[in-house]
């Protein structure tokens, strides 16, 4: 199974496409997850359920065997990722990253950076076109 991070940006969009590619050169099915922050009364990276509507049926469409699930509650995403990968034991994460400058990951912290050093299987990590 591949497990894939999900948020509705270009990063996101890229990551699904990987995880779709991934999955049919494998002939697995593809997790998709999304979630929001607790903490945030807008969350931007909280995909609406017209977004994940199109994720079914974009996924649908590629005959990939595939699951779309959204995580309601947490304060950081990594966290909640790196649940799911203990869980669920995917042979591959795949996420999306964007370039940050060094001062933003110093204020900010990464989660492309904690998943990529912290999770329990391989890490595919793809940047939007």
């Amino acid at each position: 199974m591949i497990l894939v991070g999900y948020i509705p940006t270009p990063q996101g969009e890229a990551a699904l496409a990987a995880a779709i590619a991934e999955a049919k050169a494998h002939d697995e099915s593809v997790l998709v997850l999304n979630m929001s922050r607790d903490d945030k009364l807008v969350d931007a990276h909280r995909a609406d359920s017209s977004d994940l509507d199109r994720l079914d049926a974009d996924l649908a469409e590629s005959g990939v065997p595939h699951e779309v699930r959204r995580i309601e509650h947490g304060t950081d995403p990594a966290d909640q990722i790196l649940d799911v990968v203990d869980r669920e034991h995917p042979r591959l994460l795949v996420i999306g990253i964007r370039h940050r400058s060094a001062v933003g990951k110093l204020l900010l912290g990464s989660t492309a950076q904690r998943l990529l050093l912290d999770a329990r299987c391989q890490v595919l990590a793809v940047k939007a076109d």
